[in-house]
């Protein structure tokens, strides 16, 4: 199986209109870059009301690193209902049609350039320092989009009180009792 190809640019527009090449993984994308890279995933172009316009509208670039998504057309999601508890249901008649959706066009790629420098620290460390109200929203993002590292290597698994290993295969546990 090979790995998909996504593109190397320096902002989403660019991954999708001129990219600087193709990379399946980090160090062939920084080698194309010339520098530090980081794999992202963003929105691009304009919001379509319909499947088949945004499917016209970007014909030949979906595959590997470009499909369509649906979004929510408000900014804000639908507000909670509330149980009714009326006859003999719990919950409200749902509405005849569900919000309004648009369709857009999600893209990954590897993004090349300063803003590719991830945190060295993770959030977890950084919300107990005394200086965690001096982080910007940009900064803040950042953390957000960055990956779970683990603080140590995780430990191997303990046996229970009524479990034994065998002694001809050391590496099966067994109940004992």
């Amino acid at each position: 199986m090979t790995l998909p190809a996504y593109p190397v640019a320096a902002n989403a527009d660019a991954a999708l209109a001129a990219p600087l090449g193709h990379a399946a993984r980090a160090r062939e994308a920084g080698a194309l870059a010339g520098g530090a890279v980081r794999f992202t995933t963003e929105l691009v172009g304009p919001a379509f009301a319909t499947r088949e316009a945004a499917e016209a509208a970007y014909a030949g670039r979906l595959g590997e690193g470009a499909r369509l998504t649906e979004r929510l057309a408000g900014k804000a999601a639908p507000k909670p209902v509330r149980p009714v508890y009326r006859d003999g249901r719990r919950w409200p008649a749902p509405p005849a049609e569900g919000p309004a959706t648009v369709w857009r066009l999600e893209l990954s790629y590897w993004k090349a350039g300063d803003e590719a420098e991830a945190p060295a620290d993770q959030a977890r460390t950084l919300r107990r320092r005394a200086t965690a109200a001096e982080l910007d929203a940009e900064r803040l993002r950042a953390l957000r989009r960055q990956p779970l590292r683990p603080t140590r290597p995780q430990q191997p698994l303990d046996i229970g009180l009524f479990e034994t290993r065998l002694p001809e295969a050391p590496h099966i546990v067994v109940a004992d009792e």
